[in-house]
């Protein structure tokens, strides 16, 4: 194939995304940031928007602390002391003191004997899920998990996969059942906190399951869960999904630094024989580059913060905001999906009048994502509002302000 016949077969391609809508288009840039003043929370400046200010409410930043001076502090002195970037992978010579540090401060936030850095969240779930998987293995796995677990079972080939309704224990355990008849191993595996719609899964449950069909297996049950939206951010003291479900600790948990942690990364927490075996088997950890010692040192400042009395102050802020905003769209007679994460979806369920609200939300100075088909099924469209502990009631408010004469759908 020529070069020019494969810029027409790509054009071709991007053309039909653009007919289907599922084109995500050119991305907003920031271009600076204003902090907070006179009872509103940071401001955003967007390229080609001038000094018009935005709220921003489509940030996995639940916590507001990429911003926080002792996070960014440590970063800064990190980079002073070990340089801008590893210069190498973990085996060779890439692994530097924060790193280390990190991994067992991580571990010590889960309540596990051991963890693992990765580069992303992503690459965290492609690099443990898929080496867990052999020919004998039954992956079950909720409807409604994220992009990286679904490829992560496609890359990993298991002998079985199954999938149940959206947050099905009971589908879910008819399942396992089925795949002890052939396997030897079975991973259950879902989100924590499902990122499109702020719900969660039943990890009490779930872990009930599997221990009770452990013994049908060979080689057991193994429940893997990735929290990278509760990790941080939901339960009392921000330790995810298991703490708000009162759920035993799942056997492997997978979350991200960069949500409410506010910098960047992936990890997994385990046993020490899983962490020991995937260090030796992960490619997306063996062949890639750690995150640099700069943003490691950032993160575990990230993680002492939260595990603080100021912590608790900011998650217990962060729930009052959005039970302020759930409050605010239902006063509204606006549809959501009430529950404490701070994921709020409005749900509009017409793909024109989610493009045509985000457009009336920018156009007042609000920044939130709209999910339209085919992104979501039909019936499933919507606005994804995301809450941080550094808006204010005022920004709330605000929000609201914008969003009471928006369109609605016909």
């Amino acid at each position: 194939m020529t070069g020019e016949n494969l810029e027409r077969v790509l054009s071709e391609a991007l053309g039909e995304m653009e007919r289907r809508g599922a084109r995500k288009g050119a991305e907003t840039v920031i271009t600076g940031v204003l902090p907070a003043a006179g009872g509103r929370g940071p401001r955003y400046l967007l390229a080609g928007r001038g000094e018009t200010p935005y709220l921003r409410m489509n940030s996995n930043g639940y916590l507001g602390l990429a911003m926080h001076a002792a996070v960014r502090a440590a970063e800064e002195q990190a980079v002073g002391d070990y340089g801008a970037g590893p210069g190498a992978v973990r085996f060779i010579s890439g692994t530097w003191a924060p790193h280390v540090a990190l991994e067992h401060a991580i571990a010590r936030f889960h309540a596990r004997p051991a963890a693992m850095l990765f580069s992303s969240a992503y690459a965290a779930v492609m690099g443990t899920l898929v080496p867990m998987i052999t020919p004998e293995t039954a992956v079950i796995s909720d409807a409604l998990n994220h992009n990286c677990i679904i490829n992560a079972v496609r890359l990993g080939t298991p002998k079985e996969k199954h999938i149940y309704p959206h947050l099905d224990a009971g589908v879910l355990e008819t399942k396992l059942e089925e795949a002890s008849a052939q396997c030897r191993r079975a991973i259950v595996v879902t989100d924590g906190v499902f990122s499109m719609r702020g719900d969660f899964a039943p990890l009490a449950d779930i872990m009930t399951i599997a221990r009770g069909l452990e013994g049908a297996f060979a080689e057991g049950v193994i429940v893997m869960v990735d929290d990278s939206h509760g990790a941080g951010a939901f339960g009392a003291t921000g330790r995810g999904t298991e703490e708000v479900t009162g759920a035993p600790p799942c056997d492997i948990l997978v979350a991200t630094l960069g949500k409410a942690f506010g910098v960047n990364g992936g990890y997994v927490a385990a046993s020490e024989t899983v962490i020991e075996y995937l260090r030796e088997t992960s490619p997306f950890y063996i062949y890639s580059n750690p995150i640099t010692p700069g943003e490691a040192a950032a993160a575990a400042k990230a993680i002492e913060i939260v595990d603080s009395e100021e912590g608790l102050a900011l998650l217990a802020h962060l729930r009052d905001m959005t039970a302020r905003f759930e409050a605010g769209l239902e006063a509204l007679g606006r549809e959501t999906i009430p529950g404490p994460h701070p994921v709020v979806p409005l749900m509009v369920r017409d793909t024109e009048t989610t493009r045509a609200i985000v457009r009336h939300l920018k156009a007042g100075g609000v920044l939130a994502a709209g999910l339209g088909y085919p992104v979501v099924p039909k019936g499933d469209e919507e606005i994804r509002f995301q809450v941080s502990a550094d808006h204010t009631p005022e920004d709330i408010d605000e929000a609201l302000d914008v969003l009471a004469d928006a369109p609605k759908a016909p």
